[in-house]
């Protein structure tokens, strides 16, 4: 899994703000399109999610699924796969929140390996989509908050 999709938004918030809006995973079928439903299945001793279970309709890639989540404050979240489902086998990312001038830059990576064969390029198109698509529902939510 060398291969990664990276993309930067800038938004109009502070990292807490943001990080607040990334936790509230039952809320992302309202902002992150490919996003069908998202149910916490467990939570930390700091409150927030831990591991989270998924449907995801993509286009080209439609799974369920399980994330574990790792909080480093408010400014790095990172997950993997818990859980694989019919078509990933394995999904890792993060988000990293850094304050810049009253506007906090979010950074996505994403990789996405598969159990059925696809083009390298096909593959990375869906992880660009998906990234694309995030940043800018995310930037939409917490701005239009």
């Amino acid at each position: 899994m060398a291969d990664r999709t990276t993309s930067s938004i800038t938004i109009g918030a502070d990292p807490s703000a943001i990080a607040a809006v990334i936790a509230d995973f039952p809320a992302y079928p309202e902002w992150a399109g490919q996003v069908k439903s998202a149910e916490v299945l467990s939570v930390g001793e700091d409150g927030r999610p831990r591991t989270v279970r998924f449907v995801l309709d993509a286009g080209v890639i439609t799974d369920e699924y399980t994330l574990g989540y790792r909080w480093h404050g408010d400014e790095t979240i990172d997950w993997e796969m818990a859980e694989s489902g019919k078509m990933l086998s394995a999904l890792t990312g993060s988000y990293r929140l850094a304050s810049a001038g009253g506007q906090t830059v979010v950074t996505y990576e994403l990789a996405v390996d598969l159990k059925v064969p696809m083009i390298g390029m096909v593959k990375r198109k869906a992880e660009k989509v998906i990234v694309d698509t995030a940043l800018k529902g995310l930037k939409k939510r917490v701005e239009g908050r």
